[in-house]
């Protein structure tokens, strides 16, 4: 933990806005003025476009950015195999998928000295990272800053922290992240993790496929959900090498591999930038819940923060829903989420407090993974307080669960199946379900 760290985690200024074409300078004069690659960039800076998505995607889906940095990204050495540690990717080939409901507690306490990287464990997974389809969920726990700076070429990474702030800082700038906010990085950007308290843990969503972004709103109208201008990005800021000397460790997720290379610089040297490929961070307290003001429990679909299409229209590859504070004020309602099978698979977490659907053993840190039609829903205490519940105004406020949901069955990976953590008899929680049924004949 740095006491440095905090004081400029805390004193952040960010650009507002989901998807727009910011720029920044660290520098006065640092962006070309009516062209993006003149013959001399400002200030003897190289001018290097990051592609997010394909230059022939459509306008509304393009993602890219013009970075101005003092070295251009390809001045380095070759990179060589590295350990993958408990990071795992797919295709998910080491176990069948698996239709049990299951459920984990936190991850176990890591070693000193474990960074964000070195902290990350991979749940499951499905698609194949080569095809650019599918997602994987991990989990990190970390006692110590990075040194290291690492890229993920394989996918997005969505950074849901449960517990300690985390700095990020990357090639666009730092961005402050703690438990109740969600930070992503998008494919390709360099970024280094600081943690602000002696440890950090939370949950990552690795998304291969389509980026992330705002759901369409549909009969909502134009307001609702998350508000496009509570989305931050960073202002620019950039390391120079004279006043950082020495080597960088900078290492690369490849196609599943991390690869490591041996930087003379830092690669976090980007003075100016401009475009839409750019991290961000959001406050999840900021999400407008659209829910009922007459009767029945809307689908959870109306939770969703974010979304990755699929080639079918209205099937997400992934998304990522929010089960933030709210007022439940449904008449002749059954209010906790109901019994559900479901043809999209859900692994969900808790940030904090407790789940309105789960009385116990579902704990922050901890996670639960319902695959495609897998029955669930509330568990019988639950089930029995809400049934006979008095039906006044409820007001939801002690707990922040989210949930990565994807169309494709999640495979576990041999060390979530066997893991300490699992807990045994998930299915208990529905035990004893009682028989009310009494025909009228």
């Amino acid at each position: 933990m740095s006491g440095d760290a905090r004081k400029t985690a805390e004193g952040l200024a960010y650009l507002s806005g989901f998807g727009n074409e910011h720029s920044s300078q660290a520098v006065p004069g640092a962006l070309p003025e009516g062209r993006n690659s003149p013959q001399r960039a400002p200030l003897g800076l190289y001018a290097e476009q990051l592609s997010g998505t394909a230059f022939t995607e459509p306008r509304a889906d393009n993602r890219r950015s013009w970075l101005y940095r003092i070295r251009p990204s390809a001045a380095h050495p070759a990179f060589t195999r590295t350990g993958n540690g408990a990071i795992r990717t797919a295709p998910f080939t080491q176990a069948v998928p698996d239709p049990n409901r299951l459920r984990w507690g936190p991850l176990p306490e890591p070693g000193a000295g474990t960074d964000f990287l070195a902290g990350l464990w991979t749940l499951g997974g499905n698609g194949d990272v080569t095809q650019r389809t599918g997602m994987a969920v991990h989990l990190y726990h970390a006692t110590a800053s990075m040194e290291r700076v690492f890229s993920d070429a394989d996918g997005e990474l969505l950074i849901v922290p449960e517990r300690g702030g985390l700095l990020l800082r990357t090639e666009f700038g730092l961005l402050h992240a703690g438990p109740g906010h969600v930070a992503l990085v998008p494919r390709g950007v360099r970024f280094r993790v600081e943690l602000l308290d002696e440890d950090a843990r939370g949950y990552v969503c690795e998304n291969y496929g389509a980026p992330f972004r705002l759901p369409d709103l549909g009969p909502i109208g134009a307001n609702g959900l998350a508000n496009v201008r509570d989305f931050m990005a960073p202002v620019a800021a950039y390391e120079d090498d004279e006043n950082t000397p020495g080597p960088v460790e900078v290492v690369n997720k490849f196609c599943g591999n991390l690869w490591s290379a041996t930087y003379d610089h830092s690669p976090l040297d980007v003075v100016a930038w401009h475009g839409n490929h750019v991290p961000y961070v959001y406050d999840l307290r900021r999400f407008n819940v659209i829910g009922t003001i007459s009767y029945d429990h809307p689908d959870p679909s109306i939770f969703t923060v974010l979304t990755s299409p699929s080639d079918t229209p209205g099937l997400a590859g992934v998304d990522f829903v929010v089960f933030a504070p709210r007022w439940l004020v449904g008449e002749d309602t059954f209010r906790p989420p109901y019994f559900h099978r479901n043809v999209m698979s859900e692994y969900m977490g808790l940030i904090e407090g407790a789940y309105d659907a789960k009385a116990e053993g579902f704990v922050p840190g901890g996670g639960s993974l319902h695959n495609m039609m897998s029955a669930h829903g509330p568990d019988r205490e639950t089930f029995d307080r809400a049934s006979a519940a008095e039906l006044k105004p409820q007001r939801i406020d002690d707990g922040l669960a989210f949930m990565f949901e994807t169309r494709w069955p999640v495979t576990l990976t041999p060390q979530a199946a066997r893991a300490e953590h699992l807990q045994p008899r998930y299915d208990d929680v529905w035990r004893g379900m009682e028989r009310h049924f009494r025909p009228l004949h």
